[in-house]
């Protein structure tokens, strides 16, 4: 029986463990769900990996990751590329910066250890490279010193990283700000980010109406009329637009000038409110209203109230 398809996940990530222990020790993963991956590593969950179950390396920390992939398939090779950046084939011969210099007993190359440097200079690398240069991906960064790493390989780089992919930071809080705040802490690091749908709910919302209403109205690009369940359209995510076209017009208009040589958008104009759109962010919308129903029944879904538990005394 085929497996019905499902929408773009609303996180997926590739992510840097180091030892808290021992900061030359690292692992690179892929997860759903960060927090949860790093309770599996430390030992306070099942699951987790052999290479990060040795109790004197533990507790391990996540100090950065990749996220925007849209699935499990694709985190699955960047990870791979990412720790083989020696032989990985998306990585041009001649661009390669690890290169293995020993041999396995098979004769096939020994995947050099792993740096905080040379994870860096790769993740950037790759970045750059065809096979992921245009996914909606975004990088975060979780401890100030693989920060500053990452600051000073991109000041020295040959090739700048494409202005649309985004940088994050999320540090801890300083004991200073800790102690003389009354309020909960807020969450940081990979404890801080959205694991499910809620940041799209409003777009969700807008776009749950315009189809529902049948208000599709006409494609802002060619100026067509859209006909109700007859095509795959997209709608500007900005929240007070509703312009809705066909997805090989707005394709064609993010592209803009260089269609040839690009097949997958990255970001522009919506040419009803000129307000800027990712296509990542309209995709990721359009595969939730196609293939997400039960996803978006659960985010509108009314959390019940508990009653009230009556208790009588005895006389």
């Amino acid at each position: 029986m085929p497996v019905p398809p499902k929408p773009i996940p609303p996180l997926y990530t590739v992510y840097i463990l180091r030892s808290t222990v021992n900061h030359s020790s690292l692992y690179i993963g892929s997860t759903p769900n960060p927090p949860r991956r790093l309770k599996q590593h430390n030992g306070e969950a099942k699951g987790g990996a052999a290479r990060t179950s040795r109790r004197q390396f533990r507790p391990w920390e996540m100090v950065g990751l990749v996220s925007g992939f849209p699935g499990m398939v694709a985190a699955l090779k960047f990870e791979w590329a990412l720790n083989n950046p020696h032989v990985s084939l998306h990585i041009p011969a001649n661009s390669r910066i690890t290169v293995a210099t020993q041999r396995k007993r098979n004769g096939q190359p020994r995947r050099p250890r792993h740096s905080i440097k040379s994870i860096i200079s790769n993740v950037h690398l790759l970045l750059r490279v065809p096979s992921f240069a245009r996914w909606p991906l975004t990088v975060h960064f979780f401890a100030p010193e693989i920060y500053r790493a990452w600051i000073t390989y991109c000041d020295t780089a040959t090739e700048p990283l494409r202005e649309t992919i985004p940088v994050c930071t999320n540090f801890p809080p300083s004991s200073a700000d800790e102690g003389t705040s009354t309020d909960e802490p807020s969450p940081w690091g990979i404890h801080a980010l959205p694991l499910d749908y809620a940041p799209m709910k409003e777009y969700v919302e807008k776009t749950r109406s315009l189809y529902s209403f049948e208000r599709e109205g006409e494609c802002v690009i060619c100026g067509e009329r859209l006909e109700h369940g007859e095509g795959l359209y997209a709608t500007c995510s900005n929240s007070l637009c509703e312009g809705t076209g066909h997805i090989s017009c707005w394709s064609r208009h993010l592209l803009g000038s260089n269609p040839g040589e690009d097949i997958i958008p990255i970001s522009g104009h919506c040419p009803k409110c000129e307000g800027k759109v990712t296509w990542g962010d309209m995709m990721k919308e359009m595969s939730l209203r196609i293939r997400g129903q039960k996803e978006v029944e659960k985010m509108f879904k009314k959390r019940r109230k508990r009653k009230a538990s009556v208790t009588t005394e005895s006389p």
